[in-house]
């Protein structure tokens, strides 16, 4: 299934038939297509086992897969390539795994790496977001030991932010967080697909169906793997 199709845009991800098997040759996910264009807003929603944390962790390409093939910006990604397309489609995970140290250690821990050193410039901009959040200036000198669950998931999608990648993949980002923090977050969302220069896109797993219908401009229901526009009342 695709998103838009506005012959002027260019796919920046798509999956061709792609599966994943068991050891024994059972099929986890099998024959799932999906074309993601700038802008577009995907959530996937359906019940626990029915393989859509496989299809996200297959699109960030964390995960190998045994049939189908993915591109990026109509171009196999061989393996060198890797690290490049992991630094402009982000995975965020639903318990992030934070780096010891302070927030602002955790935040500029992905631009260690020589293919994110160009991004330092991004790291103020990301910061001013911290104030949606109703968080004190000192936030940034808290301990990533001492922050809440939410907190943490907080601090992992601004460190991904800072990437300013093409792509958010976010596998049940605000399960951990309460209604008003959920709400920060995906108003944070918002206004970095309203304020990039890029025109990103994400693709958002939730078993909270309203939250997809507040979010996503398309909806991929599993385990069919289909992708409906989402009806609005405009």
């Amino acid at each position: 299934m695709s998103g838009k199709t506005d012959g002027d845009q260019e796919c920046l991800l798509e999956a061709r038939s792609i599966g994943r098997q068991t050891s024994a040759g059972e099929w986890l996910i099998h024959q799932l297509s999906l074309q993601v264009f700038p802008g577009d807003r995907i959530a996937i929603v359906g019940p626990t086992g029915s393989g859509k944390s496989l299809f996200l962790r297959s699109l960030a390409m964390l995960d190998e897969i045994q049939e189908g093939e993915i591109l990026f910006h109509n171009q196999h990604v061989n393996e060198k390539e890797t690290p490049a397309y992991r630094s402009q489609v982000v995975y965020l995970q639903q318990r992030p795994v934070l780096v010891e140290g302070t927030v602002e250690t955790n935040l500029k821990f992905a631009l260690q790496f020589q293919i994110n050193q160009e991004k330092a410039a991004n790291v103020a901009s990301i910061l001013e977001l911290l104030s949606s959040f109703e968080k004190p200036e000192g936030f940034l000198n808290r301990q990533s030991s001492a922050l809440s669950g939410g907190e943490g998931q907080i601090v992992a999608l601004l460190r991904a932010l800072i990437l300013a990648p093409q792509i958010l993949l976010m596998d049940e980002p605000t399960s951990g967080l309460d209604p008003q923090t959920t709400r920060q977050f995906e108003q944070i969302i918002h206004k970095w697909l309203e304020t990039s220069n890029k025109t990103p896109a994400f693709v958002w797993i939730t078993h909270d169906h309203s939250q997809a219908e507040r979010v996503a401009s398309q909806i991929m229901t599993f385990p069919a793997g289909t992708l409906e526009a989402v009806l609005t009342s405009e």
